[in-house]
């Protein structure tokens, strides 16, 4: 499980740590707006919902620990060519390249071992494990990349070079490459090899068929859209921090890496409530909890000062934590058979996903386009539109699954 947790959170580090933690340094750096941040991550999008399908097919018949220690191989090399600071268009290559590798051979494969390891009666407890240890992990490892991060900005990050700008930034980098070629050594040599349904064949349609005709894999994927935008949206607090409230770059990504010490309490506590309750009940809960938090966001000016911001910022960073720790958990709930564990996981996550196509280039479009606190303020309002969207999808699955 350490090792799954590990893994789980070391593979997305260098495509989305970076922007989320370090994102007004990354457009200062490279040169980009956040229109072109819209585009890196449309090009990890299309490729990883291409990678969505077969990868639950690969999961079912494959070695969950050969896939996984490929994946984050490729994934790590990959962190030296993103340390020469390449332009947009190696770099929006680099992130379909990123879409491939940390999705096809492993994004299934994870979900598969962890639905195994909770058995029928703590799925909540598993999930909640898994994505708060991931969040544990994220959160100690975006500390640990402030000290090299502000070391090499210096005393005042406000009046730091370009020069000093870009060694922040590969110092960053350097450490994300390591913690994922880290973590597929500690996978290699810690996780068992596994030979279950090593028989059947790699691709299954009447497998496919059977899933497909589940009205709740939709209305989990509904779900899962809403939430992976709530999640998404996070990406943008500590820029918003900076243009928002004055205030500067260290502490900008400080507002984003203390909201992501939330994760660990918040998925584990909701994967807990779920399993004492229902996945769907602790659902529902988070997105009425993102819903109103997404709104004082969008109608609670900077000017009431900094605490409002603070607040917003650890209540809906945890809720949206807590849905991670509960929407696969949902399989279990609507009793979808284990054999098809990874066929199902790949159809709802290439429709849960697809934030990663299209939340980045409609923020870029909403605060570039509207320059200051009314562009957030906007691309707020879409994130409470959202919740409630996602609130509605957890009250229909339980009453499907009452019927």
């Amino acid at each position: 499980m350490l090792a799954l947790i590990v893994a789980g959170e070391a593979i997305f580090g260098l495509p989305f740590h970076l922007i989320r933690f370090f994102r007004p340094t990354v457009l200062a750096v490279f040169g980009f707006s956040n229109v072109d941040i819209g585009e890196l991550f449309a090009a990890y999008g299309v490729v990883a919902m291409i990678s969505y399908f077969p990868g639950g097919p690969l999961a079912d018949r494959f070695s969950a620990r050969r896939l996984m220690t490929a994946s984050l191989l490729l994934t790590g090399l990959s962190g030296f060519f993103f340390a020469t600071l390449p332009a947009l268009g190696p770099l929006t290559v680099l992130y379909g390249f990123f879409g491939a590798t940390t999705i096809l051979l492993f994004w299934a494969a994870m979900i598969r071992a962890t639905r195994e390891l909770g058995g029928t009666d703590n799925q909540g407890v598993a999930f909640g494990i898994l994505d708060g240890g991931r969040g544990l992990f994220a959160a100690g490892l975006a500390s640990i990349a402030l000290v090299p991060f502000s070391l090499a900005l210096g005393d005042d990050p406000t009046q730091a070079d370009p020069a000093a700008r870009e060694a922040a930034m590969r110092n960053v980098i350097y450490l994300y490459t390591a913690s994922t070629l880290a973590a597929a050594a500690l996978v290699w040599f810690f996780v068992p090899e596994s030979k279950a349904d090593a028989d059947t064949p790699a691709f299954r349609p009447a497998q496919v068929l059977t899933v497909l005709k589940m009205p709740s894999i939709w209305l989990q994927a509904g779900l899962l859209v809403c939430a992976y935008v709530a999640y998404k949206g996070i990406d943008y607090y500590s820029l918003y921090a900076v243009d928002g409230y004055g205030l500067n770059e260290v502490e900008g990504a400080r507002v984003s890496v203390i909201g992501s010490w939330t994760r660990p309490i918040a998925a584990v506590a909701a994967g807990f409530f779920a399993d004492r309750t229902r996945p769907t009940t602790a659902a529902a809960l988070c997105f009425a909890v993102l819903f109103g938090g997404h709104l004082s966001f969008a109608f609670v000016p900077p000017s009431s000062g900094t605490a409002i911001l603070w607040a917003n910022v650890v209540v809906t960073c945890a809720v949206a934590f807590g849905l991670r720790g509960v929407y696969f958990a949902i399989m279990e709930e609507v009793k979808i058979p284990h054999l098809v564990t990874g066929t199902a996981v790949g159809i709802i996550s290439v429709v849960g996903f697809t934030p990663d196509i299209f939340v980045a280039p409609v923020a870029g479009a909403l605060i570039d386009g509207t320059p200051g606190v009314a562009g957030f303020q906007q691309f707020f309002v879409l994130l409470a539109a959202f919740s409630f969207v996602g609130l509605a999808c957890a009250v229909l699955i339980r009453r499907f699954v009452s019927q």
